[in-house]
């Protein structure tokens, strides 16, 4: 039997179209995500679950939940 792959899903701002609204800090359960100088959100990759919420509530459409193996 193989080593299992175990996926971690994080959330990734697209900083270039980021306003630094904060509406996915708000919504963050982990407060993963903070907002860096007032003008970008940046997430922490060792808080964040995955959790999506932050991807659902972002009025912009600027954060994708990507896998990473580990």
């Amino acid at each position: 039997m193989g080593t299992a792959v175990r996926k971690k899903r994080t959330a990734r701002v697209d900083s270039s179209s980021c306003v630094a609204c904060g509406c996915c800090v708000k919504v963050c359960p982990k407060a993963a995500i903070q907002i860096v100088k007032g003008v970008v959100a940046r997430v922490n990759p060792e808080t964040c679950i995955g959790c999506g919420k932050c991807a659902r509530e972002c009025p912009a459409s600027v954060i994708a939940l990507e896998e990473a193996v580990v």
